[in-house]
């Protein structure tokens, strides 16, 4: 066998044995005084879902409770985090689809609190891509997604900030959420690692990450899992959990 033969067997052997390089990373960064934790995600090679209930019903919860069922499968939790607001008995608010199962239908109305602050959004993930939808586009678009979850408000907008943030607003929270480019490959988690406003969250997502829209996920609550960063909040129980799963 020729050297160059040799190589190239080389290089074929190391690739099946390693599997295809996943899109996922994650880093930190900082935008006007502000401290944040992104990872990024392809959809076209990445599995990223949603995880709320357990197969024997019970509720995840936490980050440790996912990576532990997924270690039965031989797979690894590789990012996590918190993946809409939810009740006291950690169901979903608003629109939550999980393995192509309704679990609750679209709320497309306003109400109280920050979901209700319209327009709100869906986040739709299906084979290949991922969409960040304002409400209604959703409901009139219609998409078969596999996992999708409601929450809101809408961070950006087709490149606009939500109209209702205010520059010299005084409501400071850790925040987290998620934005997608226009293609639906790539998807940009983000969470906040001191309080800050809507306004400064969402000139985060529209001029540094640049993507047309993103929405927020929430508040307060939020907590991130990376397996790259060696990171992973403590906190109470959550509800739905969006996470990006590592085959071996």
């Amino acid at each position: 066998m020729s050297k160059t033969k040799r190589g190239i067997l080389a290089a074929l052997i190391t690739w099946l044995i390693a599997g295809p390089a996943l899109a996922l990373d994650c880093r930190d960064l900082s935008h006007e005084g502000n401290d944040y934790t992104i990872c990024e995600a392809d959809a076209s090679r990445d599995e990223i879902r949603l995880f709320l209930n357990a197969d024997d019903g019970s509720l995840y919860g936490h980050f440790s409770a996912i990576s532990d069922a997924l270690a039965k499968e031989g797979a690894t939790l590789g990012f996590a985090m918190n993946g809409g607001m939810y009740h006291d008995d950690r169901s979903p608010v608003g629109h939550y689809v999980e393995n192509g199962q309704e679990q609750m239908r679209v709320v497309p109305n306003a109400g109280p609190g920050n979901f209700g602050l319209l327009p709100n959004g869906v986040f739709c993930i299906r084979d290949g891509r991922a969409n960040v939808f304002e409400t209604l586009d959703y409901v009139d678009s219609a998409p078969e997604c596999r996992f999708a979850t409601q929450s809101g408000p809408m961070l950006v907008i087709d490149g606009e900030l939500h109209p209702r943030f205010l520059p010299d607003s005084t409501s400071r929270y850790i925040r987290n959420g998620v934005g997608t480019g226009p293609d639906g490959k790539r998807v940009v988690f983000a969470i906040s690692n001191n309080a800050v406003t809507f306004h400064e969250f969402g000139l985060l997502f529209r001029d540094v990450l640049d993507v047309p829209n993103a929405l927020f996920l929430d508040g307060n609550i939020s907590r991130m899992y990376s397996r790259q960063l060696n990171r992973s909040d403590f906190g109470w129980r959550l509800g739905p959990i969006i996470g990006v799963v590592e085959r071996n």
